[in-house]
């Protein structure tokens, strides 16, 4: 029996209107769910808040094993959860699979969260233990886009679960179905009780009104910069936490010692995966500049080398974008580029929603495709002359999440690393990396730091709480 059957899609009203699910790859309609509306915010929460009081005193290796079980369920549906991926979001099914494995790990890990020691006992002035523990939030509101559907959906909801709290989920509209309602399926069968996990697909105002609510504590949010600070902003008039995965422009650099064979390959994974549309993609190529032409030459053979297509009927490399509104940001940037005096050596054209992998040359500061986040298939390549000049223009830029430096000497490479912010750093590899077990975030316009993984969790989804007991009532001079 099908875990996604899409006449029971949702089981609770939501009032906002119907929305066609859409391939990009072809524009059919994959089938229809209601949207939620900035009223139906509140009644999930309050739902959501008095099922989580149960859920928080339920024994930690019960919380355990629904998690547990979850992992289980990504493995056992993985070929009906893939197909929805690679259809509704465009992913080609190796970056399917990578979501599908790694939604898995986030559960198994989180599993580990329930049982993990809480507190800490502290020496005290007075005659009494004294103690902190932590406690859930209450109810998480988590926010996610549609890049990496799953994985950015369930690296929060499956620790807020396993920690106790209750979660509300906004998934973008575009990948309700894989992004959301598969979460929701899936937690369903491992045992999850009811009224823990609502899920509301919507438009911006929800994600406002869910940022709004009084009963929603901490906000997890992933998504663009702009749309991130609004964020920011409006949960610190509430005095609420929110934790900000934002955008990025991450620099991969490529020293003069690096190996070029065995660097193409790498550089053009962490333009070209998934379209580009992710927010680590190596939005910077700083390439020393014995290497540069070279390098140019041989990225862009190897961009033309690659297969663009429909990723659900064909062996494809790069499949489409999420829509046509994507489509004219990564076009409009390309040809800003080349207009403003930059060199394309590959791509810069597309069909219907099928852009082309890109490279362009002879970049500078001004060039809109280097100095800005373009979200798409485009690997600007410039030229530096020592590594200062690499770590000045690697460090020039208002983002700070990932960092690749391909080097012999990885020494050299680490002490490089030093002098860039960023909240990630990967030697002798691109900036596309992630695992359940490691914490993720950036620093300055990428988000609020390391928000996910380990202990990381513990801080987003609990409070520290102090407690003290005496054996007998405090006495007092008055």
């Amino acid at each position: 029996m099908p875990l996604l059957d899409p006449k029971t899609w949702q089981a609770s009203a939501l009032s906002g209107p119907q929305y066609t699910v859409t391939e990009p790859a072809t524009g059919d309609a994959l089938g229809t769910v209601t949207l939620a509306a900035p009223d139906d915010v509140s009644p999930a929460a309050t739902a959501a808040r008095a099922a989580q009081s149960g859920w928080a005193r339920t024994p930690h290796f019960v919380r355990a094993q629904v998690l547990r079980r979850a992992g289980d369920l990504f493995t056992e549906h993985a070929d009906e959860l893939r197909e929805w991926i690679v259809r509704e979001s465009g992913s080609i099914p190796g970056k399917a699979d990578f979501e599908l494995h790694v939604a898995a790990q986030e559960c198994y890990e989180a599993a580990a969260l329930a049982s993990r020691p809480v507190g800490q006992v502290l020496p005290s002035e007075a005659p009494r233990l004294s103690y902190t523990r932590r406690v859930p939030v209450g109810v998480a509101g988590v926010i996610a886009p549609f890049n990496a559907p799953l994985i950015l959906s369930i690296r929060s909801v499956a620790p807020a679960l396993a920690l106790g709290n209750a979660v509300v989920l906004k998934p973008d509209p575009r990948t309700a179905v894989c992004g959301g309602l598969s979460l929701a399926a899936v937690f369903a069968e491992a045992g999850l009780p009811d009224g823990l996990l609502h899920v509301l697909p919507g438009a911006a105002d929800v994600g406002a009104a869910l940022v709004d609510d009084p009963q929603v504590p901490v906000i997890s949010f992933t998504g663009s910069t702009a749309a991130g600070r609004a964020v920011g902003e409006a949960a610190g008039r509430r005095l609420k936490r929110a934790h900000l995965e934002l955008g990025g422009n991450s620099a991969l650099i490529v020293l003069e010692d690096a190996d070029l064979d065995a660097v193409i390959s790498t550089a053009a994974w962490g333009s070209f995966f998934h379209q580009g549309q992710i927010c680590m993609t190596t939005g910077r190529h700083l390439v020393h500049g014995s290497l540069a032409e070279e390098y140019v030459e041989r990225l862009a053979a190897k961009a033309d080398s690659l297969a663009v297509g429909d990723p659900h009927r064909a062996q494809v490399h790069l499949g489409p974008v999420i829509d046509g509104a994507q489509l004219a940001k990564i076009h409009g940037l390309v040809e800003a580029s080349t207009a403003q005096g930059a060199r394309l050596a590959a791509g810069g054209t597309h069909e219907d929603l099928f852009y082309r992998p890109t490279v362009i040359a002879g970049v500078d500061d001004r060039t809109p495709a280097y100095a800005e986040e373009v979200f798409g298939p485009v690997a600007p390549v410039r030229a530096f002359a020592d590594a200062e000049e690499a770590a000045a223009l690697a460090a020039d830029s208002s983002y700070g999440l990932s960092l690749g430096i391909v080097t012999r000497d990885t020494a050299r490479g680490l002490d490089l690393a030093e002098r860039i912010p960023t909240g990630i750093v990967h030697i002798n590899d691109q900036t596309v990396n992630d695992e359940a077990v490691a914490p993720f975030g950036g620093v300055a316009a990428s988000g609020t730091g390391a928000r996910f993984g380990g202990e990381s969790n513990l801080e987003a989804f609990t409070d520290i709480r102090w407690t003290t007991v005496r054996g007998d009532v405090a006495p007092y001079p008055f």
